[in-house]
């Protein structure tokens, strides 16, 4: 069986951008989940509505993701994706920041079953769109995603993505594997795996326990280590030269496109550039990232980034 690899969405780094140079440079992604697209203020932020548009998505296979508490916001979100051409979305139950699960959005909605019925009940006014769900296992108990399981099961769904934890653990402490095996048999849905999956050991340790699964969902793994999927795909790993010829070109395309589009100048292109290094080569020498991170203008920072990624 081909298994898929999905990259999830990340706010702040897998903008438009990004995922174009990821799937130029690497690929292997099957699908590029955008950042959440949320109602904010009776209407939508327009960096959001940029990161979405065709014409900015044009050679990658992107999904829109929406995040909504209400059936009405699920509604406008789902009308703006089709008014911008988009046959297929992502609804996100599993954001576990609590800003957003304040307001029952996201993983914070887990705790509230009828009123997350409600609103996974709103795909079958839109048969036009094909609709995925991405959870986490509830905010406070794995009890609640068990409790949302038969409303999943008696959906028109294309898959399900769940990562193993409940909201209130944010990214830390154990995944539940032990609940993730229950919802693997009780999902009657092609079912994605999403968490702490940061090498080709970890993909293929959650695919020979879970024979089943359709493919696999990588986020933080794919910021740090941004060849994996193509790896993972090709059965073939780089060398190390090849990673730094590689990540050099990627690097050098992002640095491209970001100045074209930024108009902070120098410094916003700088800071945009940096957040890069919150995830990338973690393993890299700590002089060397330290050199990168503590930039304050683009020809040291360049300088710094060469040094690192010299083959």
């Amino acid at each position: 069986m081909e298994y898929k690899i999905h990259f999830a969405p990340l706010q702040g780094y897998t903008d438009a951008v990004y995922r174009e140079v990821h799937a130029q440079v690497f690929g292997g992604v099957e699908a590029y989940y955008t950042p959440f697209v949320r109602v904010e203020k009776d209407g939508f932020r327009n960096k959001d509505i940029r990161d979405i548009t065709p014409d900015r998505n044009v050679d990658t296979p992107v999904v829109p993701q929406l995040i909504a508490a209400t059936p009405d916001e699920f509604r406008r979100l789902t009308a703006l994706f089709l008014g911008q051409g988009y046959r297929q979305a992502d609804i996100n139950m599993g954001c576990p920041f609590p800003m957003q699960a304040r307001l029952h959005r996201g993983a914070g909605i887990l705790s509230y079953t009828e009123e997350a019925v409600a609103l996974l009940q709103v795909i079958r006014e839109f048969p036009e769109m094909n609709f995925s769900v991405k959870l986490r296992l509830g905010w406070d108990s794995p009890d609640e995603v068990f409790a949302l399981l038969p409303c999943i099961d008696s959906l028109p769904l294309t898959h399900v993505t769940l990562h193993p934890r409940i909201g209130r653990q944010q990214y830390k402490g154990c995944a539940d594997m032990d609940s993730f095996t229950r919802f693997y048999e009780g999902c009657t849905h092609p079912l994605f795996y999403n968490g702490d999956l940061n090498s080709l050991d970890d993909i293929d340790r959650i695919i020979s326990r879970y024979p089943c699964l359709s493919g696999v969902m990588l986020g933080r793994g794919l910021l740090s280590s941004p060849w994996l999927a193509e790896e993972y795909l090709t059965g073939k790993s780089l060398t190390d030269t090849e990673k730094k010829v590689r990540l050099l070109r990627f690097h050098t395309l992002l640095f491209e496109k970001y100045s074209a589009i930024l108009e902070g100048g120098e410094h916003q292109v700088l800071a945009k550039m940096k957040t890069l290094w919150d995830y990338l080569l973690p393993d890299a020498e700590k002089r060397l990232r330290k050199k990168i991170l503590k930039s304050n203008q683009l020809s040291t920072y360049q300088q710094a980034v060469k040094e690192l990624l010299q083959p």
